[in-house]
């Protein structure tokens, strides 16, 4: 999703919760990957693997020039003989350390192998993001959670588009009413004749 159309979604969200809430947990996303500096993982469920949110994070790191948003993609099927990109398996998040960010994306319940590792890596000081349907678990596990229930108007894939761009934003905005027009236009003018980056 360009910008244009993330402009536009804004915009038929506004006076709803999702822009201050993408916001906020994008806030806290690029917060903690920019100030602790330790890495990103992203990882899903065994039955849904986040690949458009890595590729849009890796497309804000790099418009962005924040390159600490790029993540690394951990897979529940990832193989040795994979492209290195693609052959980190769940024991990366065992392994994460304090000054790691760990984002989990859970559209159903997790399960608990994934909630087992997850808890491993909150207790080795790792920050860890929930972006899923409510789960109690995995938001009890998580220091920041932006939940999408089944019944809502959105689906978890638009919520990621929204989260993406706005942990891109170099200056993220301050909440609607206290910007004005004119910051607002100039700004996506700004975003639309940027050069894209080299393809994830």
């Amino acid at each position: 999703m360009d910008a244009v159309r993330v402009a536009l979604l804004r915009e038929v969200l506004a006076g709803t919760e999702w822009p201050v809430a993408t916001r906020r947990f994008a806030g806290a996303l690029r917060g903690s990957v920019v100030s602790h500096g330790g890495g990103l993982l992203l990882v899903g469920t065994q039955e849904y693997e986040p690949w458009h949110l890595a590729a849009h994070l890796a497309d804000e790191a790099a418009w962005s020039g924040t390159p600490e948003l790029s993540p690394t993609l951990v897979r529940h099927a990832a193989r040795a003989s994979d492209p290195a990109h693609l052959a980190v398996g769940p024991g990366r998040l065992s392994a994460a350390r304090r000054g790691e960010t760990l984002l989990v994306v859970s559209p159903a319940a997790p399960g608990a192998g994934l909630l087992e590792r997850v808890h491993d890596a909150r207790r080795a000081g790792a920050t860890v993001l929930a972006l899923d349907a409510g789960d109690p678990d995995l938001t009890a596990l998580a220091h920041e959670s932006l939940t999408v229930p089944a019944e809502t108007d959105l689906d978890l894939d638009t919520v990621q588009h929204l989260v993406s761009a706005a942990a891109g934003e170099n200056r993220l905005p301050a909440p609607r009413g206290r910007r004005r027009f004119r910051d607002r236009l100039s700004r996506l003018a700004e975003q639309l004749t940027e050069p894209p980056p080299a393809r994830w």
